[in-house]
């Protein structure tokens, strides 16, 4: 009975570990580190200040924490773009829709932030570094150029066309007030075009 017992703890812990994740997360997206306090993140969360503290020592490791794995995640997507289905047209479209899901939009905006501010600490900056957005692009190359081979893709530097592109999908990710409720999933095609003959 005892095991049992410590095993529902065990769960208890970690599904609280991840709601405080996830509404620090959003917090983050919206306020950036400076403007976020930790009684926003237990506010947000539903829960007292002082439980957060006991996972969380302060808000600079809740957001490390937070990059780690932000970074972790993208980088992932990234690598397995080739293993989608279909075409390479087909893939960096899938890709796209997925970068524009509602469910990565804080994640996509926590990594900006911690990009362009100054205010983060030193380690959230190591880590960006790390993982580097030129990598990240780097790893879409070969699938590029086999669309350009099979006419899919214009012609042109594949760094630089999937650059812009991303560039444009920035852009997008950061606008606070974006067309259709904020759903440019839909609209995938429009940014495709970009990329395609």
């Amino acid at each position: 009975m005892v095991p049992s017992n410590e095993h529902k703890l065990d769960q208890i812990h970690l599904q609280r570990i991840e709601q405080i994740k996830k509404a620090a997360l959003k917090v983050f997206a919206r306020r950036g580190i400076v403007g976020t306090k930790m009684s926003m993140i237990a506010a947000e969360a539903g829960i007292s200040q002082g439980l957060s503290y006991r996972y969380f020592k302060s808000k600079e490791e809740l957001f490390i924490t937070l990059i780690q794995e932000a970074m972790e995640e993208a980088n992932s997507a990234f690598e397995h773009v080739r293993q989608l289905p279909g075409t390479p047209k087909e893939q960096i479209r899938t890709f796209t829709q997925n970068i524009l899901d509602e469910n990565n939009k804080y994640s996509f905006m926590l990594i900006h932030h911690a990009s362009v501010s100054d205010e983060v600490p030193a380690k959230a900056k190591q880590i960006i570094e790390h993982f580097s957005a030129k990598d990240s692009i780097g790893q879409l190359i070969p699938l590029f150029i086999k669309g350009q081979q099979l006419g899919e893709f214009c012609e042109g530097d594949p760094y630089k066309l999937l650059f812009c592109y991303f560039s444009v999908i920035t852009g997008l990710m950061l606008q606070e007030n974006q067309i259709d409720d904020n759903n440019w999933c839909a609209d995938v095609d429009i940014l495709i075009k970009i990329l395609t003959k």
